[in-house]
């Protein structure tokens, strides 16, 4: 790996930061890299477009910001229309079905995920939706073990919610793991 470039992209209230946070966290504390995550709010906090930009390293990294994401998580219709001309040739675009009408952009590996479909059917909470997510980004990319986000998990969400978060993140990972793709980095 060098730096892998990430844009995680939805509305105010879809959790995409809290998971963009938990990922790096996971990246520096638990898998030994350095990371970047930076964050921009739409007019809105609820509902609102947001946009959240992560670095992961082996190396330093010099600036924060993403300009060609490796990776493109767009998880409401508006963000993949605002952000799925950055995606960097070869990179990955990551949505899900129920939120996300997609057209054919060659020069990326699109997938199309029905995560929140999962989450509702397995688990009933839309709140673990991002959790999930993150749980098939994971899966898909290999970007860091499981085992790191985790324990990012275990320390960041409450006792009571601990398991159903876990549940989704583990939902994601088996949805994400059917269509391992590493050939952007």
């Amino acid at each position: 790996m060098s730096n892998i470039r990430l844009v995680f992209s939805g509305s105010g209230g879809q959790g995409v930061i809290t998971a963009a946070i938990i990922l790096a966290e996971a990246a520096v504390i638990y898998s030994g890299k350095n990371a970047t995550q930076t964050q921009a709010y739409g007019a809105a906090a609820r509902g609102g477009s947001t946009r959240t930009d992560i670095i992961i390293s082996d190396s330093k990294i010099n600036y924060p910001g993403v300009i060609q994401p490796n990776i493109l998580m767009t998880l409401t219709q508006n963000s993949y229309n605002s952000f799925s001309s950055l995606i960097r040739p070869g990179g990955l675009l990551l949505t899900d079905p129920r939120f996300v009408e997609t057209t054919r952009k060659v020069d990326a590996k699109q997938l199309e995920l029905p995560m929140y479909e999962q989450v509702m059917s397995k688990i009933g909470k839309p709140i673990v939706y991002n959790i999930c997510t993150l749980g098939a980004l994971v899966g898909i990319t290999q970007i860091l073990e499981p085992e790191a986000v985790l324990q990012v998990l275990e320390e960041r969400i409450p006792k009571d919610f601990l398991e159903m978060n876990m549940r989704a993140f583990d939902l994601g990972l088996v949805l994400g793991s059917q269509y391992q793709y590493r050939s952007f980095f």
